[in-house]
C-alpha cells in the first residue's frame, strides 16, 4: 500500500472524529475514466464525497478578532467552532518550530520598538525577493519571548489593537498542547492544519523544517494515520518529502499568481489545470487554492461562474480548501460590499454560500464564527442525500 494510499484510508477516519462525514467514495465512472495515469502509479481513483459536511479552518486562529498567530488567537477559534486551527512554521536560531506568518516579524510583533534588538535589523532576499526587518532565524527562542505579538493590519482590525503587547510567539508544541488541552475540556476533537513557511529558504541556511516538524507531531502521538492533522506549503519539493516520509495527508497551496518557489518557470496557473493537478495527486492528498481560482470575480466585481478546479481535484481525490475568507469590504468582491468604509463588514454569508455550492470540502477563516453559521446555513438548506 503506498503511502498516500494510507493516508487516503486515514483521511476518511479523520473527519468523522471531527464530527463531520467525511468518508471517502469512489470516483464516477467518467471520472475513473480519466485518471489512468493516478490508477498506474498505484493510487486510487477516489473522490471527496458530496455529502461530506465542509471543515472550518481558523485561519492563524480567529485573526479577525486578535492578533494572529497567538494562543488567544487559536483558543477563540477553537471556541467560535473552527474543526482545525492554522499555525504557520518558521525557525528560529536554535532550530525550534515557532507560529509567525512570516519569519520577518516587524509586522506581527514589537521588535521594532526593542532597542535590545535593534542591531538585529537587516535585509535578506527570501524566494528572491528583498525584505528588510528581523527575522527569526537570527534569534534564540529566549529572546523571541521576549517579544510581544501586534495587529497585523491595525487600519483595518483596530479592535484587534486593544490586545497588542499582550501575547507571546508560541511555539508549535505549544499550539499542539493548546489543541488537545482544548479538544479535551470541550470535548471534541480539534484539528492541527500546519503550513511550513519558505521550507526551501529555511533549507538553505541549515535550519530544515519538515524533520523537526515530524519530530513534534510524532511526540504528541500525532504523525499517525487517522489523526487530525494536514501539512500544506506553497512548494512542491517539501510535500514530495513529506511524501517520503509521513502519512498524514499533504496540501498542495496554490497561490494566486506567481509559482512555487521551488520550481521556477512553473506557475500555480499550471499547477490548477486538470494536468497540474493529476501531477499534485502523485504527492498530495488535497489543493489549497486562492479562492478566485474557485470562483473568479467578474469585471463588474461580482462573484462569477465556478471554475473546473474543484471537479477536476475531486476526480483525482483531491480535497479543495481555498483562501481566505475574510468579513471585512477590503476582502470582499465589490458586489458584496456594504458602505464604503474597507473595515466595515459587508455580505460574506453570500461569498461563503457560493463557494459551499460549489462544492469545496472546506475553507480558512479570518472569522471562524461567521465561517461555522454559514456552513450550518448551506447544510440545513441542502436537500438530503
Amino acid at each position: 500500500m503506498s503511502h498516500r494510499t494510507s493516508r487516503l484510508l486515514a483521511r476518511s477516519a479523520v473527519l468523522p472524529a471531527l464530527a463531520l462525514v467525511a468518508a471517502l467514495v469512489a470516483a464516477p465512472a467518467g471520472a475513473a475514466a480519466g485518471n489512468d495515469g493516478d490508477r498506474k502509479s498505484g493510487r486510487p481513483a477516489v473522490a471527496p464525497a458530496t455529502a461530506t459536511v465542509p471543515i472550518v479552518v481558523g485561519h492563524r486562529g480567529a485573526s479577525g478578532y486578535r492578533p494572529e498567530h497567538t494562543l488567544e488567537s487559536y483558543r477563540l477559534a477553537i471556541a467560535l467552532g473552527a474543526d482545525y486551527i492554522e499555525p504557520d512554521l518558521v525557525s528560529t536560531r536554535d532550530g525550534v518550530l515557532v507560529a509567525r506568518h512570516e519569519n520577518e516579524i516587524s509586522g506581527t510583533t514589537d521588535v521594532s520598538s526593542r532597542p535590545e534588538f535593534a542591531d538585529r535589523r537587516t535585509t535578506k532576499t527570501i524566494d528572491g525577493v528583498a525584505f528588510t526587518g528581523w527575522f527569526t532565524e537570527d534569534f534564540d527562542l529566549a529572546e523571541l519571548k521576549e517579544l510581544r505579538a501586534v495587529e497585523r493590519i491595525p487600519q483595518l482590525r483596530q479592535e484587534n489593537t486593544l490586545y497588542d503587547g499582550r501575547y507571546e510567539i508560541p511555539t508549535l508544541e505549544e499550539v499542539l498542547a493548546l489543541a488537545k488541552a482544548e479538544g479535551k475540556r470541550l470535548h471534541r476533537t480539534v484539528g492541527i492544519y500546519i503550513e511550513t513557511k519558505h521550507p526551501s529558504y529555511f533549507d538553505g541556511i541549515g535550519l530544515s523544517l519538515e524533520e523537526p516538524l515530524l519530530e513534534a507531531l510524532r511526540r504528541a502521538g500525532l504523525d499517525r494515520p487517522n489523526a487530525p492533522v494536514f501539512l500544506q506549503s506553497f512548494e512542491t519539493a517539501n510535500l514530495r518529502e513529506l511524501d517520503r516520509k509521513t502519512r498524514l495527508p499533504l496540501v498542495q497551496l496554490l497561490g494566486g499568481s506567481g509559482g512555487p518557489a521551488d520550481r521556477p518557470g512553473t506557475s500555480y496557473d499550471a499547477l490548477s489545470t486538470a494536468a497540474g493537478l493529476r501531477e499534485i495527486a502523485t504527492y498530495a492528498d488535497g489543493v489549497g487554492p486562492d479562492k478566485n481560482r474557485v470562483i473568479p470575480r467578474t469585471a463588474a466585481g461580482a462573484l462569477g461562474v465556478p471554475t473546473a478546479l474543484v471537479a477536476d481535484a475531486h476526480a483525482l481525490g483531491l480535497l479543495v480548501h481555498p483562501y481566505t475568507f475574510r468579513n471585512e469590504n477590503a476582502f470582499l468582491p465589490p458586489a458584496l460590499r456594504r458602505g464604503t468604509d474597507p473595515a466595515a463588514y459587508g455580505d460574506a454569508f453570500e461569498e461563503y454560500a457560493a463557494f459551499f455550492a460549489a462544492g469545496v470540502d472546506g475553507l480558512f477563516s479570518d472569522n471562524p464564527d461567521t465561517a461555522v453559521a454559514a456552513r450550518e446555513a448551506f447544510v440545513t438548506a441542502r436537500p438530503a442525500a
